[in-house]
């Protein structure tokens, strides 16, 4: 959800695509899989132009790895999460976005002492683990194996740095630093798919205007 804020990595994305095509974000804050595999096909549909569509990434994990006792209401067990991103997957097939369309995108790591003292200052207890964190990351990564999609592991890559912390706001959600480096790193893996669009419209230059019709219609 908070991809398209200031510095945010769907409005960089956005930007960098302008004239090519339309990024739309839907991504809901607070969300998991389980209900996201629910409202998936009010998302996109063939009535919506699934078809047309030349890129689908899916960002989940963040959410169903909070620890199940301390965090029920977003938790979801590992082996769920799994299946929900195939399920997911096989339904962007069935309205016609092929796999090689799809980017599954792991959670990225956790620093727990910047979350501890988000979840002490609200007075809960830190609800989620790096480690646990990974499990999920682990799993993102065999579903893409499995079905044959791509797979951006956010949460490996971003721990090559050892202070990975500058990527992450309060220890959870993605810092301005955080955005940049996933939107470098999702275009790496775009390029090939998108860099070869048409620009819609001709260049201001390159209009007729003596006779726009010819040029615009």
């Amino acid at each position: 959800q908070f991809s398209f804020q200031e510095n945010g990595w769907g409005a960089s994305l956005a930007e960098r695509l302008v004239r090519k095509c339309d990024v739309v974000n839907r991504g809901l804050s607070g969300y998991n899989t389980r209900w996201a595999k629910l409202i998936l096909p009010r998302l996109i549909s063939k009535s919506t132009g699934a078809e047309s569509t030349v890129a689908v990434a899916i960002f989940f994990g963040a959410n169903d790895s909070a620890l199940k006792d301390l965090n029920p209401k977003q938790h979801v067990p590992l082996e769920e999460y799994a299946a929900n991103l195939k399920s997911m997957i096989q339904y962007l097939k069935s309205v016609d976005v092929t796999e090689d369309r799809i980017i599954l995108i792991t959670p990225p790591p956790l620093q727990e002492s910047a979350w501890e003292k988000e979840c002490l200052a609200k007075g809960n207890k830190l609800n989620r683990r790096n480690a646990t964190t990974g499990e999920y990351a682990q799993a993102c990564v065999q579903v893409a194996r499995d079905c044959g999609t791509d797979v951006l592991d956010l949460w490996t890559l971003m721990q090559k740095n050892q202070d990975f912390s500058s990527y992450l706001s309060d220890g959870l959600h993605l810092s301005a630093k955080g955005n940049s480096f996933l939107a470098a790193q999702l275009w790496s893996r775009l390029e090939k798919k998108l860099s070869a669009l048409p620009s819609l419209l001709p260049y201001w230059r390159d209009v007729d205007h003596t006779n726009p019709e010819a040029s615009l219609l």
